[in-house]
């Protein structure tokens, strides 16, 4: 791992708040994800299953982490699984962790081999009653493709058909949206590292850049910051591409008069940050680029200024979008006619600005929280509106992460500059 270790109460306190939500009588066991293949013998960068991460902060493949609260043997109440060390392999691919300090990152005391397991977990599956398992419940992805995790779930009901089934991914989906402050350090840490990159990238741009440049300067300033990787596939968007959404060619120029759209952020100890900023890349908006911008600035200071504990994200998407209709009067793209006439299903505002206002983040970009249930103190959630206008060929979008307080919201990107004024001002003084 390229960061510093993180403090294991971190993981044990996460275990302990899964455990009290258990059912009496229960074993759950968590996998890790696959080391996928690419093509030939290679295989792509490996990516830990997260909540086995928020378990047990272990980052390396072939690892299961076993919890059993109730066993009458308390060394066999947490157990972490971890492969062998292969002195030959170690040549080929490097160290593996050895027990001490696969104890020392996760605070989990009983380690067992992976291939000293199975004789030991079904004497475990015996004595409960309950098996949790974990599943992919994330409602913006399905995938057809058999991860570890279904495999291992049926080779499990197949081995052990009477016991009953239990979904983790339920208690998973309450406990990791809402941050404990210590998770919170670690995504500013991650978000402290993004801002390094977005006010270098200030100085960099210019009429003539090529997109995929902007991004190298970004991974070049997130490794060399200590981030494991970009916490997804960096947006750099410049001229009509900025319209959309997940666009990661990154390969066009940017030119002079244009706005390049640019939504990346650093992975750092598993937690990820994600920004979102548009800026001229001559260094100065024009006219209308400011107009707009700046509409979209008051449209993301209305919702950072709603979202707190005990709305529902379709409460407070629905408030945005009724700010967002005025927004978009005064700019121009809409009259109050269309708004009468509007779909109640498709509205008016939608032709401009067709994503949603926030997602939950944490150890996943997208990550595990409600959408229809009130949001709570501790979720951490962006703020990101955008407006995307075909006939001008404009895409603008401008986004912060919120951590949700008793009294209302912190803004972890508050230091990032977001201003025309201050972007303008900044990419002036370095030019």
């Amino acid at each position: 791992m390229k960061y510093l270790p993180l403090d294991s109460r971190l993981f044990i306190e996460n275990r302990k708040r899964f455990t009290k939500a258990m059912e009496p009588g229960s074993i759950a066991v968590f996998v890790s994800n696959d080391h996928w293949p690419s093509n030939g013998d290679g295989l792509l960068p490996f990516k830990q299953n997260s909540s086995l991460y928020w378990l047990s902060g272990i980052d390396q493949e072939d690892s299961m982490v076993i919890l059993f609260p109730d066993h009458p043997d308390p060394k066999y109440r947490e157990v972490l699984v971890l492969v062998r060390p292969n002195e030959l392999k170690e040549k080929w691919d490097g160290k593996r962790l050895r027990k001490e300090e696969g104890t020392a990152i996760s605070g989990i005391k009983t380690i067992v081999w992976l291939d000293s397991l199975e004789a030991l977990l079904q004497q475990w599956v015996h004595l409960a009653d309950n098996i949790y398992l974990e599943t992919n419940e994330n409602d913006r992805k399905s995938s057809p493709i058999q991860t570890h995790a279904y495999r291992f779930i049926a080779q499990m009901q197949a081995q052990y058909p009477l016991h009953r089934y239990l979904r983790a991914a339920r208690i998973l989906a309450d406990l990791r949206a809402v941050k404990t402050a210590y998770e919170v350090a670690v995504t500013q840490a991650a978000i402290d590292i993004t801002e390094k990159a977005f006010r270098r990238l200030l100085g960099f741009i210019h009429p003539g850049v090529m997109e995929y440049e902007i991004e190298a300067e970004i991974l070049h300033d997130f490794l060399r910051n200590r981030a494991t990787r970009p916490a997804y596939s960096s947006i750099i968007a410049s001229g009509d591409r900025a319209r959309i959404l997940h666009y990661v060619f990154n390969n066009q120029e940017c030119k002079a008069g244009e706005l390049v759209l640019m939504d990346f952020g650093a992975e750092y100890g598993g937690y990820a940050a994600d920004l979102t900023r548009t800026v001229p890349v001559s260094g100065k908006f024009t006219p209308r680029q400011k107009e707009v911008y700046n509409g979209c600035l008051d449209l993301h200071n209305f919702a950072k200024s709603i979202l707190k504990p005990g709305i529902t994200l379709e409460a407070y998407t629905e408030r945005v979008g009724e700010e967002a209709t005025k927004v978009f009067i005064k700019l121009g793209l809409i009259s109050k006619a269309d708004v009468k006439n509007e779909d109640k299903d498709n509205k008016a505002y939608r032709k401009y600005l067709y994503h949603g206002i926030s997602h939950h983040l944490g150890l996943d970009v997208h990550d595990l929280g409600p959408k229809q249930t009130p949001l709570k103190e501790g979720m951490l959630l962006t703020v990101e509106p955008g407006i995307y206008i075909e006939q001008e060929q404009l895409g603008i979008r401008i986004e912060n992460n919120i951590w949700l307080t008793k009294n209302g919201n912190k803004d972890l990107m508050k230091n990032i500059p977001i201003t025309v004024e201050e972007i303008e001002g900044l990419m002036k003084a370095k030019k």
